[in-house]
């Protein structure tokens, strides 16, 4: 576990510390920039997803059960 130090908006503060009992604060912190964090892997993954869709032609439905057929097989 690692200590950090960062400054919380005043408002932002005073709510944290009307709200979240002393000893549970760093696990609310914790947990909403786990969320926050979570939140941008996704956001950055749906834009490299996005990013391949343009690169890559799209297949056709025979053409995709074949390929799953063929990487089936081949790990079995």
């Amino acid at each position: 576990m690692g200590k950090v130090n960062f400054i919380l908006d005043e408002d932002v503060q005073q709510e944290l510390t009307r709200l979240v009992p002393p000893r549970k604060r760093s696990r609310v912190v914790n947990e909403a920039l786990r969320r926050e964090l979570l939140r941008r892997r996704r956001e950055m993954a749906h834009k490299r997803l996005g990013a391949l869709r343009k690169e890559i032609e799209p297949m056709a439905e025979r053409e995709i059960v074949e390929a799953v057929r063929k990487d089936r097989a081949r790990l079995a």
